[in-house]
Formats: C-alpha cells, structure tokens, sequence
C-alpha cells in the first residue's frame, strides 16, 4: 500500500522548514566578519597579520595572541585606579606586568634560540623557565653549530655517524664532548665554592654562573646574567647537564642542588607582581611551573599558550587555559589564548608584532623598580 500522500509537485513545507531554518541576526551582533587580507594593495606585513584575526581558525588565534602580548607590554599601574591611601607617583608610570617567558628544549635547539635571546637581551621578559635542553643547547651552541638536517634520516645509520637528530637538525655528538671540556672546570669550581664560602647551589645560581662563564653574546643565558633575569629548571639534570653532574660526581663528589629555594623564589615573582603575564611556547614541565607559580597570586592577568597538544588524555601540556582557570592559575576575567601552531612557525610572528615592534630602551630606574633578587 502506497502511504505517501503527496500528490502534488510543491515542495514539502517540512524540507523548506529544515533548511530554510531562520536565524536571528541580533544573535551576531558586535561579531566580526570573515575577511582576508587582500594582496592588491600590496605586501604590507603589518596589516597582513592585523587582519588575522577575521581569517579565521588557527590565523584568528595568532591575531588574538598578538594582542594578549600586547596588552601585557603596554599595562602600566597608572592605568589601574589609586587605592586608598596609595599616592599616584610617578613610580606608577613604570611599574609593569611582569612577563614569564617558558619554552622547551627543541626551540633553543632550533633557530627560535635567536628570537628568544633577542627578547633577554633587551630585558622584555622578566621570567624564565625552561628544561635542561634549552639551558644546555644554548651553551653548546657557543661552543659547536647545530646543523639542518631532515626528519626521515635513518636512526641507525645516524648513530653510528656519531649524529643526533632533533626532528631535522643534526647535532654531532662531538658538540657533547666540547661541553664536557667547558662544563667540568666549571663544575669543580662550584664544589670548591659549596665548601669553602658555603654557597647554595640552585637550578637558577648553576644557569647565572654559566651565563657568567660562557661570556657569549650569542647566549640567551650570558645576557640573562648580564640583566639579571632569573631562569629557572626544575628538572635541570635531566639531559646533558644532568649526564655532566654524573660523571662530575665520581671524579669530584659532593656538589648539591637545592630545588627548594628556587621554588620560593619563582612563586614570590608572582606574588608580589603587580601584574602578570605568561608566554608558554609548548608543554610539559615549563607549562606547569609557571602556571602554578601564578597560582600564588590567585592566576596570572594575561596568558598565551603556543603548543599542538590536545585536552582529550587529560595531560597538562595539551590543556586549554579554560583548565588553568579551573585551577585559580589564570584570573576569572582573563582572556587567555592558545593557539594551536608549532611554535618555531607562530612565535617570530608574535615577537615581530609585539615586542620587536613596540620596543624601548628602558630606563635603569624601570628596571630596577621591576626586578627582584634572582636569588632571593
């Protein structure tokens, strides 16, 4: 039996309700529209990347981020009202955001290395928390080049060449052993130190001392001793500093890392911030500490996160920032942004808009009035 009833040739109402479905256009209200950069007028960078923020998708995320960075260069605490009591000096017009800057290994491995010492030369970020590869590839770098390889290269036939691959870069195995030479007086130095002056040797004090040494102005860490930045590695024995400390340790027995003070003195750069700021170019342990320092201070203010992890294994490194709010380690009124790239693509773009674009010298007064003892 023939159950269709329609016997005509109009169309079916229920067909033209589903798809001509109306939408409310108050609902779009105050939303942008999707727009490209338009190559007729020229190649303009600049305006190119402004408009990123109506391409869409991941471009829209990196139009975003450029203007959270931004916004943590430009805060000053004059902007904020005076509280009670509180004199509107002129200390309120340098007073700033301070800007915690964390990347891992691979991207001081790379030639992000440059952009990363160029911001530590000018003294833009106050911050910074890396793993023992983006402490002990820096110095390497001082003393051997790192070479342009290519992904797919044979592992084995690698190995026994003596090269190893950082995806396609190649790092000749003899660069570990001019670190081995350069590190090892280094490290006698700072046992003869520990017994004789009673120094407590830190993560950040090892990374100064070094900067100190390698008297490079190529080196991220010669100019964060030079400036006084702190950096600090939680995990720093774990890579070729650690395998160092190793052998170190049965020649000349006795040198001591404290983990504990530098705990305490990443946590009060938040606290006692006025503001705060978090770059965080991939994940792992840089991500956390520096989120959770800023737990100290109920979250940070302004936070940019670049790395390709995804929520959905519960890791922190895949985490949106929405998580991190969760945790109080970004304020509730924050607008954080994460953009899904791999950071060696997006960050010269970051740097090139933000801080490259809108850099100052400052004055010896501001940077003072911004610092903390990197040891206190």
């Amino acid at each position: 039996m023939n159950t269709d009833t329609t016997t005509t040739n109009a169309t079916p109402e229920l067909a033209k309700e589903s798809v001509f479905f109306q939408s409310n256009h108050e609902d779009l209200k105050n939303r942008p529209t999707v727009r490209g950069y338009d190559f007729n007028q020229g190649v303009d960078f600049s305006k190119l990347f402004e408009t990123y923020k109506t391409i869409g998708y991941q471009a829209s995320a990196v139009g975003e981020a450029i203007d959270e960075i931004n916004r943590m260069i430009s805060w000053r605490l004059v902007d904020e009202p005076l509280k009670e009591g509180e004199d509107d000096d002129e200390e309120r017009k340098v007073t700033r955001c301070k800007i915690f800057l964390g990347y891992t290994s691979n991207l001081v491995s790379s030639g992000v290395r440059e952009i990363i010492r160029y911001l530590v030369q000018h003294s833009m970020v106050d911050v910074i928390v890396s793993t023992a590869g983006g402490v002990e590839e820096d110095f390497i770098k001082c003393l051997a080049p790192t070479y342009m390889g290519e992904f797919h290269l044979e592992g084995e036939k690698l190995r026994r060449k003596g090269l190893n691959r950082i995806g396609n870069l190649l790092v000749p195995n003899d660069n570990y052993c001019k670190f081995e030479d350069w590190i090892m007086p280094i490290l006698d130095q700072m046992v003869e130190e520990q017994k004789t002056k009673g120094t407590v040797w830190t993560p950040s004090r090892v990374i100064n001392r070094l900067g100190k040494e390698i008297n490079h102005e190529d080196s991220i860490y010669y100019w964060a001793w030079k400036n006084d930045i702190p950096v600090y590695s939680p995990a720093l024995t774990d890579g070729s500093i650690g395998d160092m400390m190793y052998f170190h340790s049965y020649n000349t027995p006795g040198l001591v890392l404290d983990i504990i003070s530098d705990i305490r003195a990443i946590n009060n750069h938040a606290v006692y911030s006025k503001k705060s700021g978090m770059i965080i170019l991939g994940g792992g342990v840089i991500k956390h500490h520096i989120c959770n320092a800023n737990l100290f201070r109920n979250g940070a203010d302004y936070s940019v996160f670049v790395n390709t992890g995804n929520e959905f294994d519960g890791s922190d490194s895949g985490a949106r920032p929405d998580e991190a709010v969760s945790w109080g380690k970004i304020k509730l009124d924050a607008k954080p942004v994460k953009v899904y790239s791999e950071a060696s693509i997006v960050f010269p773009i970051l740097v090139a808009e933000t801080f490259a674009k809108t850099f100052k010298k400052k004055s010896p007064e501001e940077l003072k009035l911004n610092k903390r003892s990197i040891f206190d």
